[in-house]
């Protein structure tokens, strides 16, 4: 109950502030651009292509969108000096990590659902299935959600939120190079490298179409990772005072 009367006080927050808007409406013109100047191309393409373009460009706007609507859950409160009264409430830090994290979700989540009308016009215009769409936004919640994880970790650790934004989005470019580097790296090293990467071996087949219950562990588990990790963080933060 505590977490959810946290998640819907940071939903309210969000949507009184422009900051949000602005960052929703600049990252859904730049999905368009992204999907109409290099989604469709000059070649003919089938429309699962064409759709499999789309996701793949709308998963970079949907983790950079996680990671700026987060970026001001924790920062924020130090700058208003409301942070030591959560602090000294009787809510756990675990509590208010996750009640953070899903109020940042329903942020991520309302810009996925904005996004729809991309797919939509691939439908409407070619020959593209509905489970194709499913899975592909069901996949840009996962990789949305794991950017909110990322960015909360970054607002936990730093009062300036672009410092917090700066810092996250540098944790994300890592987790994403993770995957070219595992071509330089032979053996099983290379393997877990490939593994740990936040796109490609694990979005890929969104983008194409298809839900597998590996990939949605893959996205639990790195959310599951930077909450703990930034309770821990919060914790530490407490016994220092």
């Amino acid at each position: 109950m505590i977490v959810l009367l946290i998640a819907r006080r940071e939903i309210n927050q969000a949507l009184k502030t422009w900051s949000g808007y602005i960052i929703g409406a600049s990252l859904l013109l730049l999905s368009g651009l992204l999907y109409n100047v290099l989604g469709v191309g000059a070649v003919p393409q089938y429309s699962r292509d064409v759709l499999a373009n789309a996701y793949y460009f709308l998963s970079g706007t949907s983790l950079v969108a996680g990671i700026l609507f987060a970026m001001r859950l924790v920062a924020e409160e130090r700058q208003t000096g409301s942070l030591p009264l959560l602090s000294s409430s009787p809510i756990s830090d675990g509590q208010l990590v996750v009640g953070k994290f899903l109020g940042g979700f329903v942020s991520v989540a309302l810009f996925v659902a904005c996004t729809l009308y991309i797919p939509l016009l691939v439908w409407i215009r070619g020959n593209v299935t509905v489970g194709h769409i499913v899975a592909g936004h069901f996949g840009l919640l996962l990789i949305g959600a794991a950017g909110v994880s990322i960015g909360l970790l970054g607002s936990v650790l730093f009062r300036s939120q672009l410092l917090a934004a700066i810092v996250s989005g540098v944790i994300a470019v890592v987790m994403l190079v993770l995957w070219p580097a595992k071509r330089l790296i032979d053996g099983p090293l290379g393997d877990v490298i490939g593994a740990m990467a936040l796109h490609d071996r694990h979005f890929r087949p969104f983008m194409d179409g298809t839900i597998s219950l590996a990939n949605v562990v893959y996205y639990g588990s790195v959310i599951a990772f930077f909450l703990v990790l930034s309770r821990n963080v919060m914790e530490a933060k407490r016994w220092r005072g």
